[in-house]
């Protein structure tokens, strides 16, 4: 299941980091103000992907743990 998590995660940034690229290619007008909201955007969402995969990974370990017990 970790492993499954990890593979999505790093694909996701994988594919955040391919459209940051886009982006910016792609900004010819008002390139500073589309680049900022849109970077912006991109943090959001890995910052929402990470923490997410962090609050599994815990709850996994948690059940793990008390499997254990």
């Amino acid at each position: 299941m970790l492993k499954d998590m990890k593979k999505i995660a790093e694909e996701t940034n994988m594919t955040i980091t391919e459209i940051e690229g886009m982006i910016l290619t792609a900004s010819i007008n008002n390139p500073v103000i589309n680049t900022t909201n849109i970077m912006q955007i991109l943090e959001d969402l890995q910052y929402m992907v990470q923490s997410n995969m962090d609050e599994r990974a815990f709850q996994i370990q948690r059940m793990l743990a008390n499997e254990l017990d």
